[in-house]
């Protein structure tokens, strides 16, 4: 009778006899034993090389396997330019301009992922990334996030203000990508046709055009680095975000059908474009037509020669090729503002109390005077939400312990709050100083 061999385990020797727990291997008489077991899951968990490993693999395969399940790109119920813009005429007022461009542009978008590939005797359609230009608190990031919701690709929003140059302490720019993979759920073809919003792009300006000791780290070097991701290219995309090391695995992204859209406040463009109209005023007709100009919305007239003043290089201009503007808000659009989109302030408001049983209800004088406290402070449409915030903190505060079914808020009440506060005090104290 032929004796067999007993198990043992292939890490440590330890024969299977001798231990609780024992996975067998079945391509020979070995295996591993529970406490060699034991051993890697406590490598594992304290390890940070082994666990970025064993997680960027897990997210490899899961982006290998929804790809193979991803369909190809329909034009059936894709909205059109006309409804996109009808969407967005719910939640923001004015704007036309920008509406029209961004809608045409998503649309278009569209068309392009339709396309798929192309023969050598097709057109190709390149896409159009945008640059949106306008004041703060005119609605740049508010058109984003409420185009996201009705598209059917992903979308994501990215802050231009955290990127610095490879090498310095920030994000890389191809952080911007892995938040567009974490919303396509690492489908990776679902991801590389998305669009991406980046917002704060006038902060990465270059700083100045005299060269300098110190390097420009957050202005032209995340500019630089930004160009061949805006033109299409396959970019190393780290599956977790943050800064790239030599040892990580990457994943491998085409940018070629992804749409950017770049929004900036660009404070002061103003300046620069007055300066470039009045520049080749010469004769009389030409001083009729600086008369003519609108001053008090000088945006109007921006050009990508105005960009390139406010310090963008002009390889990045010309990845932008759509320039569209976004109008500052005159009177009549913040009245507007305050109650007729379907998210309005006071109508968050009132669903805050509602939540409490309490029906809300603003005096027309009141919604007047918080209108005219937005243009004093020149603050756009946040401006609104500081000067409602301020008025309703008392309210808020006392009404839920009071079980009242119904409040209003009165001129009266309304000044006096915005008068005791913080916001009027250091609005006072800015005025003096500049006086």
């Amino acid at each position: 009778m032929v004796k067999t061999k007993t198990p043992h385990c292939h890490f440590c020797g330890r024969p299977a006899d001798d231990t609780d727990f024992f996975i067998t291997s079945q391509l020979d008489n070995g295996g591993i034993c529970g406490n060699c077991l034991n051993e890697i899951n406590n490598m594992v968990n304290n390890d940070p090389d082994v666990r970025d490993y064993l997680n960027t693999l897990q997210l490899q395969q899961k982006a290998e396997k929804t790809s193979k399940n991803t369909k190809r790109f329909s034009m059936k119920d894709v909205p059109r330019p006309a409804d996109i813009k009808a969407y967005l005429d719910q939640y923001i007022i004015g704007q036309d301009g920008a509406k029209r461009t961004l809608s045409v542009a998503v649309y278009n978008h569209y068309k392009r992922l339709a396309q798929g590939n192309v023969d050598a005797n097709e057109v190709e359609i390149e896409k159009s990334n945008i640059i949106m230009v306008g004041p703060t608190g005119t609605g740049k990031t508010l058109l984003a996030r409420t185009i996201a919701r009705l598209l059917k690709v992903p979308f994501t929003i990215v802050d231009a203000t955290v990127f610095t140059e490879a090498g310095y302490v920030g994000e890389d720019v191809e952080s911007i990508l892995t938040r567009l993979l974490q919303v396509a759920d690492y489908n990776l073809e679902q991801a590389q046709r998305g669009i991406v919003f980046v917002d704060e792009v006038d902060k990465i300006a270059r700083k100045a055009d005299n060269p300098s000791i110190t390097r420009d780290v957050s202005g032209e070097g995340v500019q630089q680095g930004l160009l061949k991701m805006l033109e299409g290219t396959i970019v190393n995309v780290p599956p977790k975000g943050g800064r790239k090391h030599p040892d990580q695995d990457y994943i491998h992204l085409d940018t070629r059908n992804i749409l950017f859209i770049c929004g900036g406040a660009f404070d002061g463009i103003e300046r620069k474009i007055a300066q470039r109209l009045n520049a080749h005023t010469v004769g009389y007709r030409a001083v009729q037509n600086v008369a003519q100009l609108d001053r008090d919305n000088l945006i109007q007239y921006v050009q990508p020669q105005d960009l390139k003043s406010f310090g963008l290089i002009p390889e990045i201009i010309g990845r932008l090729p759509v320039l569209t503007y976004l109008e500052p808000l005159d009177r009549q659009a913040l009245r507007a503002i305050l109650t007729e989109p379907k998210n309005s302030i006071i109508r968050q408001q009132q669903q805050l109390f509602k939540m409490d049983g309490i029906e809300l209800t603003f005096e027309e004088d009141a919604l007047e005077y918080i209108v005219d406290k937005a243009v004093e402070f020149k603050l756009g449409a946040r401006g609104l939400r500081s000067i409602v915030e301020t008025i309703m903190v008392t309210p808020q505060f006392e009404l839920p312990s009071q079980h009242v079914s119904s409040y209003v808020v009165t001129l009266d009440f309304a000044r006096e709050q915005v008068e005791q506060s913080s916001l009027t005090l250091s609005t006072k104290r800015m005025a003096k100083a500049e006086s």
